[in-house]
C-alpha cells in the first residue's frame, strides 16, 4: 500500500505567513548545496551556513541552492529575507502536505510538485515534496531529505552536456521537473508489470488472497493520481509564459513536458480502470465457481429427491401394503430407483447441466 504519512497538523490561530514545519523531520540538520555555473565556469560545494550562499555571484551565471530538510524554519526565513520571498510562500514550502501548484509573483515563480519513489522490495510508493523558487539568476529547491533523482542532471551541468550551461534558471527548473516526470514513467512501468502479473493469476487461479492485492493496487494508483493529476495545471501555467522569467526557448520544452504529463495522467486512469476491471473479474469468477458448486449440488438433490420419496413411502408402518408380501418387491423397488436415477442423469447430461 502507498505510504500515507501522518503529518503533524499546523498549530491553530497562527497569523498568515507564519513559517511552521508540517511533516516528518527526516534528518537532524539541514543540508545546503550550492552549484554556480556559467557557460565556461562551474562550481559545486556544500555549505556550512546559508550566509555563504548570499555572496555576489558571477554575472550572467545561474546559482542553484538546494536545501535538504524543511524542519529548519530559521534557515527558511533567512532565505526568504535575502531573496525577498513572500511569507505565505515560505509557509507553503515548509508544509509538506501541499498540493502541486504554480504561483507567479513579480520577481520569482513558486512551484510545488511531488517526487515519487517506488520500492521493488516492498512494492510500496512514497512521495516527497519538492518546492522550487525560480528567480532572475537563481533557483532555490527545497526537499524533505537528502537523496533524489537529479544526479544525471547534476552530471550534465558538470560536463556541460546539452544546452543547460548556456540557458537560464527557467531551463534548469524545467530540467528538474522533467526528471520528476520521467521518473513517473519508470514507476508506472513497474505498476504495468504488476497489473499483468495479477491478471495472469486471476486467469490461472484466483484465490481469495488476490483480492487484497487488487485493493492495494487500487490504493496505490489513487495515491499516485493525487500526486500527479494537479501537475497538469502546473505545467500548463508555466507554458503560458505569464512570467517574463520563462524564456521563449524554454516554452518549447515546456509544451513537450505538458504532453508527457497528459500521457502519464491517461496511463494512470487506464491502470485505475484495469484495477477496477480486475476486481469485477475476481467477483465474477467467485460467482461462477459458486454457481458450479450449486449446480452440482442441485443435480444430486434432484436425483435423490424421488429416491427419498420412494423410500419414504415404503418406510411407512402400514400393515397391508401390497408390495410388502410380494417375493420380488424388494428388487422391484431397487430397480425403479436405479432406473429413475439413471434416466435423470442421462437427461442432465444431455442438457449439459454438468
Amino acid at each position: 500500500m502507498a505510504k500515507q504519512t501522518n503529518h503533524k497538523p499546523k498549530a491553530p490561530q497562527l497569523p498568515p505567513g507564519t513559517v511552521t514545519h508540517v511533516g516528518q523531520r527526516r534528518l537532524e540538520k539541514a543540508k545546503i548545496t550550492l552549484i554556480d555555473y556559467t557557460v565556461d565556469k562551474f562550481q559545486e560545494k556544500e555549505l556550512a551556513n546559508i550566509e555563504a550562499a548570499f555572496t555576489d555571484r558571477p554575472a550572467g551565471g545561474v546559482t542553484w541552492i538546494n536545501i535538504d530538510g524543511l524542519h529548519d524554519t530559521e534557515l527558511t526565513e533567512k532565505i526568504g529575507r535575502h531573496f525577498g520571498i513572500h511569507p505565505l510562500v515560505l509557509e507553503d514550502l515548509s508544509n509538506t502536505t501541499q498540493r502541486p501548484k504554480y504561483e507567479n509573483y513579480d520577481n520569482y515563480i513558486f512551484i510545488v510538485i511531488k517526487m515519487l519513489y517506488y520500492s521493488e522490495e516492498t512494492g510500496k510508493t512514497t512521495a516527497e515534496q519538492l518546492s522550487l523558487i525560480v528567480g532572475p539568476n537563481y533557483l532555490l529547491t527545497f526537499q524533505e531529505q537528502p537523496g533524489d533523482i537529479f544526479d544525471p542532471l547534476r552530471e550534465r551541468i558538470r560536463t556541460a552536456k546539452g544546452p543547460i550551461r548556456s540557458a537560464g534558471p527557467d531551463y534548469l527548473a524545467y530540467s528538474l521537473i522533467d526528471a520528476v516526470v520521467d521518473n513517473y514513467f519508470v514507476i508506472l512501468e513497474a505498476f504495468g508489470e504488476k497489473i499483468e502479473d495479477i491478471e495472469d493469476r486471476l486467469v490461472s487461479n484466483s484465490k481469495p488472497k488476490i483480492l487484497q492485492t487488487i485493493h492495494q493496487l487500487k490504493r496505490e494508483m489513487l495515491f499516485i493520481r493525487r500526486a500527479v493529476w494537479p501537475l497538469r495545471e502546473v505545467i500548463n501555467g508555466l507554458q503560458r509564459r505569464e512570467s517574463p522569467l520563462i524564456q521563449e526557448t524554454t516554452g518549447v520544452y515546456l509544451r513537450d513536458l505538458y504532453d508527457h504529463t497528459i500521457q502519464i495522467v491517461d496511463t494512470i486512469e487506464n491502470y485505475r480502470d484495469m484495477a477496477s476491471g480486475m476486481l469485477d473479474i475476481y467477483l465474477s469468477s467467485v460467482n461462477t465457481r459458486l454457481n458450479e458448486v450449486m449446480k452440482v449440488l442441485t443435480v444430486f438433490a434432484s436425483i435423490f429427491i424421488p429416491l427419498t420419496f420412494v423410500t419414504g413411502v415404503y418406510g411407512m408402518n402400514f400393515k397391508y401394503m401390497p408390495e410388502l408380501s410380494w417375493h420380488y418387491g424388494y428388487f422391484m423397488v431397487w430397480g425403479v430407483m436405479l432406473t429413475g436415477a439413471l434416466v435423470m442423469l442421462a437427461y442432465f447430461k444431455r442438457k449439459r447441466w454438468f
